[in-house]
């Protein structure tokens, strides 16, 4: 267990042990989380292969743990075996592989892509997950949500499934911004837990208030950030359109324009910095340097020479070729 960094708290992992010691290792942990309260306990299951490697992170009004679990039961305590101050509504994503949930006498399945959303209820629940899944679960205050959805009764969990669009937005933007970049200031950090809040009370039902309120928040933030990723892996296309990132999106034209006006850019002042950034990565770099500057050009999307050249050294006061000679590239260009 270690500290990774201002919004990280716990990480966990079984990988670096023998096999024979997993089990000793997780009844260890969770003796741990029992009294330190960092996350619900996980409990090694009988004759099974046990694997875990997770982490979690805190900000204030969000816990978000992601990794993958195998061989190993996770109880979710009750309201009453918990403080006052994890009264939380409790979200839980597959992203690969399947799991069970058991409440009472119930069994839920929640198979690839689908998701649980739970309070903690006067009996709590356990999840049981027999073979590699990787997941992504999250804590968020139940004072925190509700002027969103409404009043959150205690009652049975119960499955969201797969191919909600909410659901995928809030997978796809907690990825990036909680697992992947650096939250460095207070201000970014609360203005990321305010977005994930509002995807998650948009996946567990928003009144119609309060989903205006999430559009014009969170669910907007992702979508921007789901339409920067799709640009970002396919700027190698020439033909690459606003419609054609709609499309995939399954947003009109005109709300992807909006979304851009509303940071100052347009959609296709975006694709062009994109672009130029791929294509001056590739010449700074040796891993190209015996490709053309003309086959860098077309890799990232150009489809005219003259333009690539003008366009590039308006953005980077020099042009390809200086840049390339500079990361001492200047051999013999092939292909």
């Amino acid at each position: 267990m270690s500290a990774q960094n201002a919004y990280a708290s716990l990480r966990f992992s079984t990988d670096g042990l023998p096999e024979a010691a997993r089990a000793k290792a997780v009844r260890d942990l969770y003796e741990r989380t029992i009294l330190l309260g960092k996350f619900e306990p996980l409990e090694p299951l009988p004759d099974c292969p046990v694997r875990i490697d997770l982490t979690k992170r805190v900000l204030p009004g969000l816990g978000v743990m992601s990794g993958t679990l195998c061989g190993v039961r996770q109880v979710v305590r009750s309201r009453g075996a918990v403080s006052s101050a994890e009264d939380d509504l409790l979200v839980g994503v597959n992203l690969s592989g399947r799991s069970a949930a058991h409440y009472r006498d119930r069994e839920l399945i929640l198979d690839e892509g689908d998701a649980f959303v739970a309070t903690r209820g006067l009996t709590g629940f356990s999840l049981t997950r027999v073979t590699p899944m990787r997941f992504m679960g999250f804590r968020v205050p139940r004072d925190a949500i509700t002027p969103l959805v409404g009043r959150l009764d205690d009652g049975p969990i119960r499955v969201v499934p797969h191919g909600r669009g909410a659901l995928n937005l809030l997978v796809t933007y907690a990825g990036a911004i909680v697992n992947q970049e650096p939250l460095e200031t207070s201000e970014l950090q609360r203005l990321v837990v305010t977005h994930i809040q509002d995807l998650i009370a948009a996946t567990v039902g928003a009144t119609r208030d309060g989903l205006a309120i999430a559009e014009g928040r969170g669910i907007r933030a992702a979508r921007l950030r789901a339409i920067m990723a799709d640009i970002a892996a396919n700027v190698g296309d020439c033909d690459l359109t606003v419609a054609a990132v709609a499309s995939r999106q399954r947003v009109t034209p005109r709300y992807v324009h909006k979304l851009f006006e509303g940071e100052g850019l347009t959609f296709s002042t975006f694709v062009l910095g994109r672009r130029l950034s791929r294509a001056h990565q590739m010449l700074s770099g040796p891993r190209f340097g015996d490709h053309s500057i003309s086959w860098v050009a077309f890799d990232v999307g150009f489809g005219d020479l003259s333009y690539f050249n003008r366009a590039f050294r308006r953005r980077y006061g020099a042009t390809p070729s200086e840049i390339k000679q500079a990361a001492g590239q200047s051999g013999p260009h092939r292909r």
